[in-house]
């Protein structure tokens, strides 16, 4: 860590936050950056961080702290609070985790041609909360930053109708509603969240307000309006069905940032794509080489060629991917190849159907179909444009036993199969799957489930103790740097083992 790790923080990104002459004395940037790692990596509370900074002779050595005066070995909390700043807001966070990785990957020569990605869902430190406590919340902070704000708007609101919200003694109602009564107070919560918009909708000040859009945010993503079955030709203001609220609804006015999962829930996911050896006689350096934070809401498949395009900018890229079927798309298995020369491995998703489908018919070199799945010809096979059109005899079409199973379609003239390029590629690659061949190299995809346990297990990125999407890719960032450390740290004891015995 000290001889290899701290040169390569990049120290002077944060140049331009302090003055060469002006100002008081900065702490060591070196000792800084290295310490902002060490916690994420161990997953230490700030005091704890600060603690260890000081008063661990471990860290001291790693750090290159030599002195015991407070100059070199104090550090305070603020000073802490003021490098996360740096780093969180302009993103250097990201460049710390390249430059690293990038540094370990010439120390022990990592080989980047075989890689797998996959993503793991964590929490940032927000309380989960339901639709009744969402719509509370919201509008009690937006009620409280009004009071403290535009005092005079906030007294000419109803008192009585909105002392709920922000009176303590009397918030704990929205937490006693029965199941019975859940859509009564839905409805009742978007109506006041309705009122509060409309009031204040020409007040530029009010509309300002962080907590105001938020407020907006929530009516957009939970109300809707509906036809007044008593006063017909008015609309209503209610809750919409929970099918209908979108997955990138706000989940906490805390955390704005976080989204949802159907699968897993509240919060966000995180990129991973590390390097693997497989079956290598010389075992090698295994590192992550690429990390992306996102909301929960957002689909795997859209993560695979912006990892790709990282990983390649950085020339890191790989020959070889592993992923699930999530990544898979046919769009992003072509893209891949034509793009960064990388052959991605991933199931192709959905059952198989029971009928016929392409792969079961024959194609010669120029992806013409010469034979059925029941070894008939076809009369011609022609490409007017973007897909071949096949034409079988009705005479061997009509009374084939398996005709229910095939795809093709009657016409007067000729029973006729149309395809494209697209289910060509899929055809090929459900081929490919029920190879050896695939299954040998596929099998290595299970161990970045490994990655994931021991990603959490020894940083904690599963449970951060931060808020928003910059808080929380700057923490699982530097755990996932801290992670590489680790596994350097545990590859050279290996070698020292296996060199011993």
């Amino acid at each position: 860590f000290r001889s290899e790790i701290l040169p390569a923080l990049p120290v002077e990104s944060l140049r331009k936050y302090y003055h060469d002459k002006n100002g008081r004395p900065s702490k060591e940037m070196y000792s800084m950056l290295g310490l902002m790692i060490l916690q994420q990596m161990h997953d230490l509370t700030d005091e704890k961080a600060v603690g260890d900074f000081m008063f661990d002779t471990r860290w001291r050595y790693a750090l290159d702290v030599p002195g015991d005066s407070d100059r070199e070995a104090y550090v305070s909390l603020k000073s802490l609070w003021s490098i996360r700043k740096h780093l969180t807001e302009d993103g250097l966070y990201v460049e710390m985790f390249e430059q690293v990785t990038k540094k370990l990957a010439e120390v022990f020569k990592v080989d980047f041609d075989k890689q797998r990605l996959d993503s793991v869902h964590i929490h940032s430190n927000m309380r989960h909360l339901g639709r009744i406590a969402l719509f509370s919340r919201t509008v009690k902070k937006f009620l409280l930053n009004l009071k403290r704000q535009h005092r005079t708007h906030y007294d000419q609101l109803e008192s009585a109708r909105f002392k709920s919200y922000v009176n303590k003694n009397e918030e704990m109602l929205f937490s006693a509603v029965k199941p019975s009564e859940t859509v009564k107070t839905l409805s009742l919560l978007a109506e006041d969240t309705h009122f509060l918009l409309r009031q204040f909708s020409s007040n530029e000040k009010v509309k300002s307000m962080s907590s105001f859009q938020l407020l907006s945010r929530l009516f957009k993503d939970q109300c809707t309006s509906v036809d007044d079955l008593e006063n017909k030709g008015k609309k209503i203001v209610c809750a919409k069905p929970n099918h209908e609220v979108p997955s990138d609804s706000l989940q906490n006015p805390s955390d704005e940032d976080a989204g949802y999962s159907g699968h897993k829930g509240q919060g966000y996911q995180v990129q991973v794509m590390e390097t693997y050896s497989g079956n290598s006689d010389k075992k090698q350096l295994s590192l992550i080489t690429h990390i992306e934070v996102e909301s929960a809401d957002k689909h795997d498949a859209n993560a695979l060629l912006p990892a790709l395009r990282n990983t390649d900018k950085r020339d890191m890229s790989p020959k070889e991917l592993l992923a699930d079927s999530l990544y898979g798309s046919d769009d992003n298995v072509t893209k891949a190849k034509q793009d960064y020369q990388t052959d991605v491995l991933a199931p192709l998703m959905g059952a198989k159907s029971k009928g016929f489908d392409l792969e079961q018919f024959t194609l010669d070199s120029n992806n013409k179909i010469t034979l059925c799945p029941q070894g008939n010809k076809p009369g011609s096979v022609k490409k007017p444009k973007d897909r071949f059109i096949a034409k079988f005899s009705r005479s061997d079409c009509s009374s084939c036993p398996q005709l229910a199973n095939c795809p093709v379609t009657k016409y007067k003239k000729a029973y006729t199969y149309y395809y494209d390029q697209k289910m060509i590629s899929i055809s090929k690659r459900r081929q490919n799957e029920d190879t050896a061949s695939f299954r040998n190299v596929y099998r290595y995809r299970a161990g970045i489930e490994a990655t994931m346990s021991q990603f959490d297990r020894l940083t904690g990125v599963k449970h951060l103790r931060v808020r928003g999407l910059k808080a929380v890719s700057c923490a699982a960032t530097l755990k996932a740097l801290g992670l590489n450390i680790l596994r350097s740290a545990r590859f050279i004891y290996d070698q020292k083992v296996a060199f011993a015995a």
